[in-house]
């Protein structure tokens, strides 16, 4: 049962086994520094003010990283209805063109003028030209947008992407959030 065979493959077995060198990449603190880390982290604050006060801070600090992901459209801090890679899609198939509905509000805002100003049948006119062309660019793009999702994500849930990009698209592009990461004339593929 224990020859020296055996103990030999044992041997052999345990210095086969890779080293591994373990570190943690900086030196150890003084342990004046360390109890002086530790007393900073679990230190109450004193009063409600001061635990107002670090709410407040810590409250900041969470919605500037919001605000940070959302301007540079990283996932991990971008709210639920954008996240994803059909969503992104999306975003950079929408970002990517020029839609009529862009146009939308200051159009209206101009046909109002002319309302306000008596050219009642100018502004109105132009109003019922401009919401047409916007519904039929509209159907245009449902129609393209989503041939593309069927091609490019065929086993994924589509589920709102269109509605998504629709509101997108009524967004003028500098309101979008978050914001445009493609130029105009982009084309995912």
């Amino acid at each position: 049962m224990f020859t020296r065979r055996d103990r030999e493959s044992a041997t052999t077995e345990a210095t086969s086994a890779p080293v591994v060198e373990s570190g943690k990449g900086r030196p150890t603190p003084k342990r004046s520094e360390a109890e002086k880390e530790r007393r900073e982290r679990i230190r109450p604050p004193r009063d409600s003010r001061e635990r107002a006060k670090m709410q407040r801070k810590k409250r900041a600090e969470t919605t500037r990283l919001m605000r940070d992901a959302l301007n540079n459209g990283d996932e991990r801090y971008l709210p639920n209805r954008d996240k994803g890679p059909v969503r992104k899609f999306c975003r950079d198939w929408i970002d990517g063109r020029l839609t009529a509905a862009e146009f939308f509000m200051p159009i209206a805002l101009a046909s109002l003028v002319l309302m306000v100003a008596g050219a009642n049948g100018i502004g109105g006119s132009l109003s019922s030209v401009m919401i047409l062309v916007v519904l039929v660019d509209s159907g245009i793009l449902t129609v393209q947008l989503k041939k593309a999702l069927r091609r490019k994500f065929p086993n994924e849930s589509r589920r709102g992407a269109v509605a998504y990009s629709l509101m997108r698209a009524l967004t003028w592009r500098s309101m979008r959030t978050p914001k445009p990461q493609v130029p105009r004339g982009f084309r995912p593929t």
